[in-house]
């Protein structure tokens, strides 16, 4: 077509060829750059912008007011006479308002070389940094810069609430084999809503969150927003010193909370005025938080993330997150955070084929495909797939400043077979099980937390024998693997053959004495916590008092025992919440733990204090007690007095101190009062006074105790020379310590 004839000195603009003109509109062009802005020609400056449905765009500058010729489809265009790119604005004219704005395609890519270098070597540490929406400064101008990996689509678009969901004005470039587009947009600023459309391969469109949003829409709505941190921190002091002390060294004592249901209704800064104070009061170390990444449904209680980069937005926004952690840190609470790259929901406005291919996930569908769950895994062979999941751990814990990871179902991504028939699944390169990615992948997380994050410790939720879950990542074990450096480990194994024995009436439970015993045959093979989580006390497997025989009383006793046999056993514990005041219903997390137990009005309300009462004193006990944790990991820190009491139903064991103080603890799992009951002690402690009775009145218990210092005697017991001979209470533990 011939151009037109110019007018007040715009000279009409060859037009666009039809192949770069549909793509652009279609919202499949990698250039768009290299068409919209200003570009120099023979002549002067060729201006040509996208604004669908406006009346008229005019440039204007010092000097400088020419509005341009429309060439349809919301195209405008014109040749200026210049032959210096000017500092100019857009005035665009809609039938009902007129917008003063800054033109995007006019700027140069935000997004620096060494960002790109990181980013296609995928060691972007900080890659929230290059990834998704950031605030800025660039040239000159304040806005947003936008950036997304999206490898295999043909073209990507800003949409959000400043452009009425219309991305078709705010085409993304291509940064080229990096798969990452870029956009700055001015003016644009934190708050704003947005999502990114993308046209696949196929040419089709879909529509997306972004996947390093640091702040979301309330669920149900899933739009990502714009938004960054200005809070300050108070922490200090605590950040200063949690590494002082190697964790499995240390006292650890765990409160497992589901934020959304332990006050239902609170938001994070509420939640910091109530939950600090409870957990100091009963004088645990940490809390652990189940998953507060953004997921979608409020069911999966958070292990079907949609949002890895943002809290979720169902209690407030990220800096009232950070309020949250800030007030435990200043209480003296640590925060440990549940962790999710094993899998992630098939939401179409979330990862699952996220350009129109398998991109987060394996390009295999029975590989990306997570039997148990419905979900898809992770392809963690995928370099940038896996910068995006060890940048995430790495997030959280300086972003947030969270203390610890606990990463969940790593059983699933260490296995190939895991959960799979046989012929469903394909050996790795040496014909075995293992997923070789992901054991490269989580131990390439472990040393990056651990390298930058002074203090922080990782924890594996693994219910296999996998070896060496704990072991350094530089050695190796006789599997061949280096280990997978975490810090600890959950022991699934001690929590269920634990819970399998006191769920019997105590005249069985001679016939399963050894499943009490059988964690100390590998109790040094890994650093371990205890775990009573909230998996154990849902879904028909009934709350920890509930698992006990008996009646009302002794279910108590039983669940008092149990908890002091826990305390003094080596490893660190967890409990969830509810279970430190004995709750008899399971947990939902429609309404969390039943509170209106601890209701003085409520006649058995001295019941579940009583119980409640003891998990505090067991705190305050243990935390004073470095023979309870300071030899965690050693084998030299225990010793049986005697382990084969099984037609007693009782348990007696030693625990030592770096410096070799002792701790006797004595576990009664019978109902009936054992007078006298002859224990061999160490010879050079001539006398023993009781600590803690799980028996005592306060706790609800029938008082039977040792008020009295129990001396030595020489009567050879249990191998040893000298001997002492405590009262036993009933369904209860005691513990003793040198006088």
């Amino acid at each position: 077509m011939k151009p037109k004839a110019a007018s007040r000195g715009v000279r009409v603009a060859t037009p666009l060829s039809d192949e770069d003109q549909g793509r652009l509109l279609a919202g499949a062009h990698h250039d768009p750059h290299g068409l919209l802005g200003v570009h120099p020609v023979r002549g002067g400056l060729l201006f040509r912008v996208l604004r669908p449905y406006a009346k008229s765009v005019t440039v204007l500058g010092k000097g400088l007011r020419t509005t341009l010729h429309p060439e349809g489809d919301g195209l405008f265009a014109g040749v200026l006479p210049l032959r210096k790119i000017p500092d100019y604005e857009l005035l665009v004219e809609y039938d009902d308002n007129t917008l003063t704005v800054r033109d995007p395609y006019c700027f140069l890519p935000a997004l620096g070389e060494l960002d790109l270098h990181l980013l296609g070597e995928g060691r972007h540490e900080q890659l929230w940094h290059a990834l998704g929406a950031r605030t800025m400064d660039h040239q000159g101008v304040t806005g947003t810069r936008f950036t997304l990996w999206a490898p295999n689509a043909l073209g990507v678009r800003v949409v959000g609430n400043f452009n009425y969901w219309d991305g078709t004005a705010f085409p993304m470039r291509s940064l080229g084999s990096s798969g990452i587009w870029e956009l700055f947009l001015p003016g644009i600023g934190e708050g704003e809503l947005y999502k990114f459309e993308i046209t696949r391969p196929d040419g089709s469109r879909t529509v997306r969150a972004d996947p390093m949003a640091r702040r979301t829409e309330c669920p149900p709505a899933n739009a990502s927003v714009v938004d960054e941190s200005h809070y300050r921190w108070k922490d200090a002091a605590w950040m200063a010193q949690r590494g002082e002390r190697p964790v499995h060294e240390a006292p650890l004592s765990v409160y497992e909370v589901h934020l959304p249901s332990w006050r239902p209704g609170l938001t994070y800064r509420q939640l910091a005025m109530q939950l600090p104070s409870y957990v100091k009061d009963l004088g645990f170390t940490h809390v652990e938080l189940m998953p507060v990444s953004e997921h979608p449904f409020g069911g999966s209680w958070g292990y079907q993330v949609t949002g890895f980069y943002a809290p979720t937005a169902r209690m407030g926004t990220p800096d009232d997150f950070r309020f949250l952690i800030d007030a435990l840190h200043r209480a003296g609470i640590g925060v440990l955070m549940d962790w999710v790259p094993a899998h992630f929901p098939r939401d179409d406005w979330a990862l699952a084929e996220f350009d129109g291919r398998p991109l987060y996930e394996h390009g295999d569908p029975a590989r990306a495909a997570h039997p148990d769950w419905g979900t898809l895994e992770f392809d963690y062979g995928r370099t940038e797939v896996r910068n995006f999941l060890v940048a995430n751990a790495v997030y959280w814990c300086e972003e947030f400043h969270i203390d610890g990871l606990r990463v969940d179902a790593v059983a699933s991504m260490l296995y190939l077979d895991y959960s799979r028939e046989d012929g469903g699944w394909t050996p790795n390169v040496h014909g075995g099980r293992e997923n070789l990615d992901a054991v490269a992948f989580l131990q390439e997380m472990n040393a990056t937390v651990y390298r930058r994050c002074p203090g922080v410790v990782t924890i594996a939720e693994e219910s296999t024998a996998w070896d060496g879950v704990t072991r350094a990542t530089h050695h190796v074990g006789p599997g061949g693997f280096g280990g997978l450096g975490f810090g600890l480990k959950w022991n699934m194994g001690w929590m269920h053959d634990s819970l399998v024995y006191v769920s019997k009436e105590p005249v069985h439970r001679k016939y399963h004495h050894g499943e009490m015993t059988f964690s100390m045959i590998y109790a040094y093979s890994e650093n371990y916590v205890l775990p009573i989580s909230h998996d154990e006390v849902v879904h028909g497997k009934r709350s920890l008092v509930s698992k006990m025989p008996g009646d009302w009383w002794q279910q108590r006793a039983n669940h008092r025992a149990y908890l002091g046999y826990m305390w003094a056993h080596p490893g660190k514990q967890l409990l969830f919440m509810g279970q430190e005041f004995a709750q008899g219903a399971e947990w939902a997390e429609s309404h969390g733990p039943d509170w209106w137990l601890l209701d003085p009005s409520y006649e058995a309300e001295s019941d579940h204090r009583g119980v409640r009462d003891l998990v505090r004193d067991l705190n305050l006990r243990y935390a004073a007690t470095p023979a309870l944790w300071e030899r965690d990991t050693d084998p030299a820190g225990f010793s049986w007095i005697d382990g084969d009491a099984g037609e007693d139903n009782v348990f007696s064991f030693l625990r030592f101190a770096a410096d070799g103080a002792p701790l006797i603890a004595v576990t009664n799992f019978s109902p009936v009062v054992r007078h006298a009951y002859r224990l061999g002690a160490p010879d050079h402690i001539p006398a023993w006074r009781e600590v803690l009775n799980t028996d005592d009145p306060r706790y609800g218990g029938s008082g039977v105790a040792n008020p009295d210092v129990l001396k030595a005697e020489p009567t050879p017991w249990n191998g040893r020379a000298t001997s002492i001979a405590p009262v036993l209470p009933p369904l209860a533990t005691i513990w003793l310590r040198p006088v």
